[in-house]
């Protein structure tokens, strides 16, 4: 067991499955045939992210560098959340960039019955340290346990 200090972006607490990525995650690319075609699971369909594609993201703690792709990205996650299918949380090794917390801030303060801690800042060792399927818990002060 490991614990790791972050900056909260969108605050809560959940304990969820790891779902990791070293690589950016494409937030159009992975989360819009979820979207738009009903996987509830939404299962990520970047075939760029070998260590995500095909897994599904809905109700997992997402740990991940950094997003990239299309200014959609913020949109797409807040969508996701208005439509249940977004990642427990989410938790960046790095500083989140302004469209993920656009869309996560938008989701919180908007969608009343969704809840999505995001997590930034949590340092290269948290993503060399978690592998997928460890249990991942999020405190409100941006405590995160790795198990």
């Amino acid at each position: 067991m490991k614990t790791f200090q972050g900056r909260v972006v969108t605050p809560g607490t959940t304990s969820a499955p790891a779902l990791v990525t070293h690589h950016g995650f494409n937030t159009l690319a992975s989360l819009q045939k979820a979207l738009q075609f009903g996987d509830e699971t939404a299962k990520c369909n970047d075939q760029n992210n070998p260590e995500l594609f095909g897994k599904p993201v809905a109700g997992a703690a997402l740990c991940l560098p950094m997003t990239i792709g299309s200014t959609t990205g913020g949109l797409v996650l807040y969508c996701a959340c208005a439509m249940k299918r977004q990642p427990a949380c989410m938790l960046f090794s790095e500083h989140i960039d302004s469209l993920a917390a656009a869309g996560a801030v938008l989701a919180s303060v908007w969608q009343e019955d969704v809840s999505m801690p995001v997590v930034d800042c949590l340092g290269e060792e948290f993503l060399n340290y978690v592998k997928d399927g460890m249990t991942v818990t999020v405190q409100e002060n941006g405590v995160v346990v790795v198990e």
